[in-house]
């Protein structure tokens, strides 16, 4: 989220307890430009360090509307543009102080407990328009399949997602909860911070870092380079890679959130390759098995050519690839520091408390009453 204004900037940390602190902008490497506009290190590689805003609003997985069509046309995609100014222009009135509360469990319609406990507009930076390559619009990030949706998931991976969407939303609240899960002292999925997922606790990005998507906010990369090392710090949670050139990966009984990269140029393109993850790290539901490639291609003028190829054979049928635009930025990437705030998290843990302290009471004066 790209909040300039020094009001605004501090009104917001403020708000949320979160401290933006400037990352430190390591110095470049040397560069010189060569005939094709490209700039290139000492070694003629192109010199990928720089800052890049991805923020864009094509969407990862296409709209059923486009069926297999990958470009938009420019009138669509003006359209799009439009209809998402208009979209933050409405969602950014002021609000009605003495409006209703909202019913409980929410209004229905989309958002976070049905449009109650999500972000606002005024928080959301989703860019202002669709990425273009060479000129034409995409209607989606996914290029592969073609169709530009996700692949099928194994039986095993969509029970396994079930379960644990369900640990996740399970309540701890009234008398059927205590029967259903075994009175009071069967486990919840509130008992404690660590049972809540990841990017709850500001622990993962919810966009993913290997690879990484376009989110709600915070979509500026950092890519710090040298001969022997890459950076790729995602702003979305303030995660960063080191990516070993021209080396070999490391043991499999070493595993890490990010997994482990290594890297190597095939001509003018940067091609990362990543495994040794820990399961449930990827965005969309990878496991240890998942393996990643991603190509960075500097285009003339500074932009960056994104794209990335996912495989995981216990998770999906088939693998799946996409691409988008990073666009040069002279911004820099602030640090998302959300945990420091998180006041939610030791609420939630009261909150069920006080709720179990009540389901316990009805539940001991029904056995009472037997």
């Amino acid at each position: 989220m790209r909040l300039r204004h020094p009001i605004l900037r501090c009104a917001i940390a403020c708000a949320v307890g979160t401290i933006f602190l400037s990352t430190a902008q390591p110095a470049a490497a040397s560069t010189v430009v060569a005939d094709d506009a490209i700039p290139r290190t000492e070694s003629g590689r192109p010199d990928l360090t720089g800052t890049y805003d991805a923020a864009t609003l094509t969407p990862l997985v296409r709209p059923r509307e486009f069926g297999d069509k990958l470009f938009l046309t420019p009138e669509e995609a003006e359209r799009i543009a439009a209809e998402e100014r208009a979209y933050l222009a409405e969602r950014n009135k002021a609000s009605d102080g003495d409006r209703e509360a909202p019913p409980e469990g929410g209004d229905g319609s989309t958002g976070a407990a049905g449009n109650v406990g999500g972000y606002n507009a005024f928080w959301v930076d989703r860019g202002s328009g669709a990425f273009s390559v060479d000129g034409k619009f995409r209607t989606s990030i996914l290029v592969d399949p073609p169709d530009g949706q996700m692949p099928e998931m194994t039986p095993q991976a969509r029970r396994a997602r079930a379960e644990r969407y369900a640990a996740y939303r399970r309540g701890n609240d009234g008398v059927a909860y205590w029967v259903e899960e075994g009175g009071p002292d069967a486990p919840g999925p509130y008992d404690d911070m660590e049972q809540r997922p990841h990017a709850e606790r500001c622990l993962l990005g919810f966009i993913g870092a290997t690879p990484t998507f376009p989110g709600l906010y915070n979509n500026f990369k950092r890519i710090v380079q040298t001969e022997d090392h890459v950076m790729i710090l995602v702003e979305m949670n303030h995660d960063a890679r080191v990516v070993r050139m021209n080396s070999e990966h490391a043991p499999p009984e070493i595993r890490t959130w990010l997994g482990d990269s290594i890297g190597w140029w095939e001509g003018d393109t940067l091609v990362v390759d990543s495994t040794n993850f820990l399961p449930g790290t990827q965005g969309r539901g990878g496991s240890e098995n998942l393996h990643v490639v991603e190509r960075f291609t500097l285009q003339p003028g500074g932009d960056l050519l994104y794209r990335f190829t996912v495989e995981d054979p216990t998770v999906w049928t088939e693998p799946w690839t996409g691409e988008y635009l990073w666009r040069a930025s002279d911004e820099k990437v602030f640090e998302y520091a959300c945990h420091e705030g998180n006041y939610a998290l030791g609420n939630i843990m009261r909150g069920a408390r006080l709720m179990e302290a009540d389901a316990a009471a009805e539940y001991a004066a029904g056995d009472s009453d037997d």
